[in-house]
């Protein structure tokens, strides 16, 4: 079976064998061209998952939340903030996406949505030209969703099957969205490797080497030029694989600013932070996000020293189930671009 067979297949939805590396997966990587992220400024992350509530009241079911999520309010704050991009959670502790998914849902059906709010939101920050980046988690960490680590194969004796699901997951949102999404942000990796500084593997894996450059090749998938990294833990730089394009750059503070454009693994820098509350998903009900952490001239002074080295800084900015994000996070993303204008 050749590698358009091997991708045909997966894209279909109708399981993956398991191949040895091919060259493109084994040979030296080139890496994509992260010219137009170096150009950032600073960008908007959130949590919205299905563990998100409203402000106050009752929770929906995740597929109505979906439904009423507010794209057009959020995108208007977006650009109130002045951000350059987005980085939206497509998948967090649950595997529970909003969007459509054949291969999630012949996992585990009821898992997706017919609402493509992943697509949705490209289209709508398209149209500013603002480019739209996805975070996604395979969702096989300790007891989160035990029924979804089950029926993807975390716990299975063949890892095989685990990272063909995986890749096939990945695989058929590559497809689907082309160009629309310009880059993946892939994290708890140290739950699916146990060789890098964090070790959160909670299934004997037999052996078994994850096959980070397969999932790469996947990731790219529909669009060569997207941009994919692996996140490692805080601050770390550790690489599974050198075939990924720029740093994940997990922060829990602002007191390491980017000092060159790329590290020494020749990553393109990149930053990502908490700015009004450090458990990143809004899972208390009937209370308010948090005030930000920061005073503007802290905020102001990091993100301008992380940009004289070309290096972007993304504010994870606390989200309610209707999609509305924290005003007050949102002001000091405003406040911020105008100080770095002056």
């Amino acid at each position: 079976m050749n590698r358009r067979d091997f991708a045909r297949l997966a894209l279909a939805g109708l399981g993956m064998p398991a191949l040895p590396l091919i060259a493109s997966e084994t040979a030296g990587y080139t890496r994509a061209n992260t010219d137009w992220l170096a150009k950032c400024r600073y960008g908007i992350g959130v949590h919205w998952t299905a563990k998100t509530v409203p402000r106050q009241g009752e929770p929906l079911p995740f597929q109505r939340a979906v439904d009423a999520f507010k794209l057009k309010e959020f995108v208007e704050q977006v650009r109130h903030a002045g951000a350059d991009y987005v980085l939206f959670t497509a998948a967090h502790a649950l595997q529970m996406l909003p969007a459509p998914h054949p291969v999630i849902d012949r996992l585990l059906p009821g898992r997706t949505c017919k609402r493509d709010l992943i697509g949705e939101l490209a289209d709508a920050l398209a149209a500013h030209g603002l480019p739209l980046l996805v975070y996604w988690n395979h969702s096989c960490n300790g007891q989160n969703d035990p029924e979804w680590r089950k029926a993807v194969g975390y716990d299975g004796q063949d890892k095989n099957v685990l990272a063909g699901n995986l890749i096939e997951i990945v695989a058929w949102m590559s497809q689907r969205y082309g160009e629309k999404v310009k880059a993946w942000w892939f994290d708890s990796s140290y739950s699916l490797d146990p060789r890098g500084p964090h070790n959160s593997v909670t299934t004997n894996m037999t052996g078994f080497q994850f096959p980070w450059e397969r999932l790469t090749v996947a990731a790219k998938t529909g669009f060569p030029g997207r941009l994919v990294t692996y996140n490692a833990g805080v601050a770390q730089t550790y690489l599974y694989t050198t075939h990924q394009d720029y740093w994940a750059g997990e922060l829990v503070n602002l007191k390491a600013p980017a000092t060159s454009r790329y590290l020494s693994n020749g990553l393109q820098w990149f930053g990502w932070t908490c700015l009004d509350f450090r458990s990143w998903v809004h899972t208390k009900r009937d209370t308010e996000i948090p005030k930000p952490l920061y005073p503007d001239d802290e905020v102001i002074a990091f993100v301008r020293a992380c940009n004289a080295h070309q290096g972007p800084m993304t504010f994870n900015i606390g989200i309610y189930q209707d999609g509305t994000m924290a005003p007050a996070s949102v002001e000091q993303l405003r406040r911020l671009g105008a100080g770095l204008k002056a």
